[in-house]
């Protein structure tokens, strides 16, 4: 009888089409890159506009309505709120992947973030994952930095702590040298070394990188000191020529225009082309060091002898994040007094644990080109991401459209 294979889903959050080199990114991410060089790369590979909802359809194989997440649940309306489909989180009308492959004799491993339930009894260990990690809401501070909440606070950073649980256990306090991408590579390794060598594994790798806020070790920060200097006009272009050169997308593809929702680059002034420049830079580094975990996890079941009998998957949960949080609503009219009161956006800090900076929909849309627009949009470039297979039983040197 053959050995049955071992799984490993890999979930980037909001990273756009183009930021890894095997898609015509100009960021390191030489693990990733070899698992696409050496596998399929899927070229028109769909999500839903935003996180939670295809993290439920990913894990349930169905509507993510069904599922209980009509829409995010920091999204939910009043008139939604109590409605079947729209709990908020995974219901139990669907059966969890986990489930299935925990009944089919699979041990069952995650490690990051969760987005589909915030409480003990919604979590992983409740979903079918016999050993899990993870960070229950949306988005956190990736170092684990939370100022004091008050009433001051803004709606959707009071929704946002950092809310980790190890299996049914939350954690009451994070190590010192926390970072949320080496982490979640850390404690995924932890369970695999610990895991029933006797047992086929599900592991599931959901990343919250690079999801704002931009955070990222300064020496990785550095390499790419001055890179996006030029602004995110030439860029796009650049990543164009490149996705043309390895053949993603045809030769005569025209970019949808760029849709202008902030200030163009040249009307910035010296001081804010610096700043945005910086938030790029913190983003690419946050993309690296997400790829260098990866590579610790694919080395290991290297040499294990594991590596030829896991199927791994790795995509991103929607396209690129290009909001512009000083004027999103559920953050409310006082998020930058807030900001500036409570965390240091000064140039020096930024990607610090105590800065809080997004980048914007000009450098969302560099990653999302040629297609329109970016996350939270049913736009290509809400929706198309990119999608890796690495099987090496499997003959899937290449790249497909479908």
């Amino acid at each position: 009888m053959p050995q049955r294979p071992n799984f490993l889903v890999i979930l980037a959050d909001d990273l756009g089409f183009s930021d890894i080199g095997a898609f015509g990114g100009e960021i390191a991410t030489p693990n990733l890159d070899a698992l696409a060089e050496n596998g399929l790369r899927l070229t028109d590979f769909h999500t839903a506009p935003t996180c939670s909802p295809t993290r439920s359809m990913l894990l349930t194989g169905t509507d993510h309505h069904i599922a209980g997440i009509g829409t995010m649940a920091e999204a939910l309306t009043p008139e939604l709120i109590g409605k079947p489909g729209y709990e908020g989180y995974l219901n139990d009308r669907v059966v969890a992947l986990p489930e299935l492959l925990r009944e089919a004799g699979y041990q069952t491993l995650m490690s990051g973030k969760w987005h589909l339930g915030l409480k003990a009894e919604l979590a992983p260990h409740a979903r079918g994952f016999e050993r899990s990690f993870s960070l229950l809401p949306g988005a956190a501070n990736h170092y684990g930095f939370e100022p004091t909440y008050d009433e001051q606070t803004p709606g959707l950073l009071k929704s946002t702590p950092a809310l980790y649980i190890e299996d049914d256990q939350f954690v009451d306090e994070l190590p010192k040298d926390f970072y949320s991408s080496d982490a979640f590579g850390d404690k995924l390794l932890q369970y695999l070394k610990e895991r029933d060598q006797t047992r086929p594994f599900f592991a599931y790798l959901p990343f919250s990188a690079p999801h704002w806020p931009l955070q990222a070790p300064a020496e990785i920060v550095e390499k790419y000191r001055g890179r996006y200097d030029a602004g995110p006009q030439v860029l796009r272009l650049e990543r164009l020529e490149k996705l043309k050169a390895l053949g993603l997308i045809e030769a005569d593809v025209e970019p949808h225009p760029l849709i202008q929702l902030s200030a163009q680059w040249d009307a910035l002034s010296d001081e804010q082309k610096q700043i945005s420049a910086r938030a790029m830079e913190v983003y690419a580094a946050m993309v690296e060091r997400m790829d260098w975990n990866i590579g610790r996890v694919v080395d290991y079941l290297r040499q294990q002898g594991q590596l030829d009998n896991t199927f791994i998957l790795f995509m991103s949960d929607n396209g690129a994040e290009g909001a512009l949080l000083e004027a999103f609503p559920k953050f409310g009219p006082e998020l930058m007094t807030y900001l500036n009161q409570h965390y240091d956006n000064s140039l020096d800090n930024i990607g610090r644990a105590n800065s809080y900076v997004w980048y914007g929909p000009n450098w969302a849309q560099v990653a999302t080109a040629p297609s329109r627009l970016f996350k939270a949009f049913t736009t290509e470039g809400g929706i198309r991401v990119p999608a890796l297979l690495h099987y090496p039983q499997l003959p899937l040197k290449g790249q497909i459209s479908h």
